[in-house]
């Protein structure tokens, strides 16, 4: 390995590829990882891009909250596609390895589409604020330009801070090892193996980490207390019940996002393990990916029958 490194320095002696940890030296542990997460990502992608045709093509649902609901699918399947195909590659072959500019390409993506992600369950969340709270000026408050506004803002924020920090982390110079100890470039992993002190880089990353994943959940608790509130003060068993029905669904996602991402990005280093971090990266990565369209499906509606619909004429 020693050779193989020192075979990928540039004359600034600077790590200018990497490798990829494997998951385990017992070939049948790998065999079965890589069917599993196949099948996760196969039915994650599956399931997002039927949710996102079904609501674009039944007008029915052309509203604020699947308009939402769509880019938060289309954002789900880019940010396992930035990750999965590298993985499944890694767990099928012995072709391990990855250069400098891919592994920034890689932590770019993933980094955009998470923080993307992040926004977007915040706007989502004022949405159903809105709705509950302001219904009489929803409509007005909660317009076309409103909605395509906030869906651009959460992008755009996700695009600034992957590039912001994709940058500051890879003007870095990487001494070696050059085995990553996790299954993708993400950034903690990275950092580890740059030269010198880089104290600097990880506050950077754990100040973005504080704005763009504690910042979103605390706007998402505020919307979600004030709901609470306008739901105890309706009269109607009835109208309680279906309001907390159209916010559960986007609770249990907002649950299963930030508790993972959450847990490996705010806690102390001290406390982090690689074991533990590829856990979570893949819960986070593939398992949430997955779950988000069924969640959706399960407990709503309106997706259902718009999601029988398209199934039929697709049949047809």
């Amino acid at each position: 390995m020693n050779l193989s490194c020192s075979l990928w320095q540039d004359n600034s002696l600077s790590v200018q590829h990497f490798v990829f940890a494997k998951f385990s030296e017992v070939p049948e542990q790998c065999f079965l990882l890589f069917a599993l997460v196949l099948l996760m990502f196969l039915a994650s992608l599956t399931g997002n891009a039927l949710i996102t045709l079904a609501i674009w093509t039944n007008p029915v649902l052309h509203t604020p909250m699947y308009f939402f609901l769509t880019n938060l699918s289309l954002l789900e399947i880019g940010y396992t596609c930035s990750v999965t195909p590298r993985m499944l590659q890694s767990l099928a072959s012995e072709a391990r390895g990855i250069s400098r500019e891919g592994c920034a390409t890689q932590m770019f993506f993933f980094t955009f589409f998470g923080i993307s992600e992040c926004c977007l369950l915040a706007a989502m969340a004022f949405d159903r604020y809105m709705a509950i709270c302001s219904p009489l000026h929803y409509a007005t408050r909660m317009s076309r330009g409103v909605c395509a506004q906030l869906a651009v803002a959460s992008w755009g924020v996700g695009c600034m801070v992957g590039l912001g920090q994709t940058n500051y982390i890879f003007s870095l110079n990487f001494c070696g090892p050059c085995e990553i100890d996790h299954f993708f470039c993400d950034l903690p992993p990275i950092l580890a193996l740059a030269c010198g002190d880089t104290s600097h880089n990880e506050a950077a990353v754990f100040v973005a980490a504080i704005l763009c994943i504690s910042s979103p959940f605390l706007l998402i608790i505020a919307s979600y207390g004030r709901i609470l509130a306008a739901v105890l003060n309706m009269p109607s068993p009835e109208g309680r019940r279906k309001a907390l029905s159209t916010c559960s669904s986007h609770l249990l996602v907002v649950t299963l996002f930030y508790s993972s991402g959450s847990v490996t990005y705010l806690r102390p280093k001290a406390s982090h393990s690689p074991g533990t971090d590829k856990l979570l990266a893949l819960f986070y990565t593939v398992v949430t990916s997955m779950l988000n369209p069924v969640i959706y499906s399960l407990r709503n509606k309106e997706v259902k029958a718009a999601l029988r619909r398209t199934l039929g004429k697709r049949k047809f």
